[in-house]
């Protein structure tokens, strides 16, 4: 426990935080103590756009119904 918390630069107080899942830590220390486990790359995939259902829906939700070109553009 002590290695990894000095390669990820944090204490090893904060480490058992993060072990907790105290939402307190920042996100910062998770991808720190992350990376030092050779683990970010399951991060990267959980934050993916295509893993977030919500997020696209309210992305496009938000689109206009109808483009319209201008006068300028038709001619």
């Amino acid at each position: 426990m002590q290695i990894v918390a000095e390669r990820a630069l944090t204490s090893r107080s904060t480490l058992q935080r993060v072990e907790s899942g105290d939402h307190g830590v920042s996100i910062g220390i998770y991808a720190a103590v992350l990376h030092t486990l050779g683990l970010l790359d399951g991060l990267r995939n959980t934050a993916h756009i295509s893993n977030d259902e919500v997020g696209q829906a309210l992305a496009a939700a938000a689109l206009p119904k109808r483009a319209r070109s201008s006068r300028r553009d038709r001619h």
